[in-house]
């Protein structure tokens, strides 16, 4: 990718994040409800309509939709995502608060996915037809069908309540309490990328240069770990890359069900909350870290193959 190539893939993330920054506030502006009563309520108390009426005031509530969005829109540009109405602090400084904890969940949820998904796909591929390879699809169609609080509510049935080997609940955020929701959401991840795995090896192994190491009398699992997987991998990254986006905007469910207190968690209270300029900084936040996510993902494939450089410059 040419430096005039990352310009234009820049340019394009700006435009994105004017249409998204435009498009959630036009939601939150649409949105039933009143922000200043529910920051109220979670006060502990609603005071008459005059005090409403000012403070809506104050707030620039009741002034034009543009005007609001301008006002915004040029405090963002000063680094000020503005100020949580439910938690009366900035808002950049609690999704940052949040950001670490839902980033070291998909993280460990996507290494706990690769260390089963890329065994078994290959495994799949090399045994086609055979019983073991219907039996993981079976598998794999029982992973991608099961939604993911279902699975997290049996997870803390029967490992937690049950056998009694993780907490339900926990007041912190280390490994013990990221282990429940990690597995959670690798098992609908692990169902699809195995089978991922499977469709790319599988192509690999039906190319030229596999029968001709064959034929020089090449070992096996030399041609399966040395050849075929890392060119099965380009795929494969661009899936991961997307996955990881996905995940941090995705792990909302999970989040929840098991109080895990990251992101998602934070969304949903949010919400609940009419917590605009909060709803507004998450949403953002995403999709900046979504595009940033594509575009090194696009970097990367230079690394792992150098002939889309090539392709690239011819």
């Amino acid at each position: 990718m040419t430096r005039k190539d990352i310009l234009r893939r820049l340019l394009q993330i700006v435009i994105v994040l004017f249409g998204v920054s435009f498009f959630t506030f036009c939601l939150t502006y649409l949105a039933p409800g009143d922000p200043v009563r529910a920051m109220y309520a979670a006060e502990g108390g609603i005071p008459n309509d005059e005090v409403i009426e000012a403070t809506r005031e104050a707030m620039g509530l009741n002034r034009p939709f543009l005007a609001q969005y301008f006002s915004w829109l040029n405090n963002l540009f000063h680094g000020d995502f503005g100020t949580s109405y439910s938690l009366s602090k900035p808002v950049l400084t609690v999704l940052l608060s949040r950001l670490w904890p839902t980033m070291k969940l998909a993280l460990f949820s996507m290494a706990l996915m690769l260390a089963f998904s890329v065994p078994l796909g290959m495994l799949t591929a090399v045994k086609e037809g055979k019983a073991i390879d219907y039996i993981i699809r079976g598998l794999t169609f029982l992973g991608i069908s099961l939604p993911s609080f279902w699975v997290g509510l049996m997870l803390i049935y029967i490992v937690a309540l049950k056998l009694g080997l993780l907490p339900v609940m926990s007041t912190d955020i280390g490994f013990q309490k990221m282990i429940l929701p990690a597995v959670t959401l690798a098992i609908s991840m692990t169902a699809v990328y195995t089978r991922q795995v499977r469709t790319a090896v599988l192509e690999e192994l039906s190319q030229d240069y596999v029968v001709g190491a064959r034929a020089r009398g090449l070992k096996e699992s030399l041609i399966l770990w040395k050849h075929v997987f890392p060119n099965s991998l380009l795929p494969l990254i661009t899936l991961l890359g997307l996955s990881f986006g996905s995940l941090l905007a995705g792990t909302t469910v999970v989040e929840v069900v098991f109080s895990y207190p990251g992101l998602g968690n934070l969304a949903v209270q949010a919400v609940t909350a009419l917590d605009y300029p909060l709803i507004q900084g998450y949403v953002l936040l995403i999709a900046v870290i979504y595009m940033t996510v594509n575009l090194l993902v696009d970097l990367s494939y230079e690394l792992i193959d150098p002939r889309t450089k090539r392709r690239g410059e011819s």
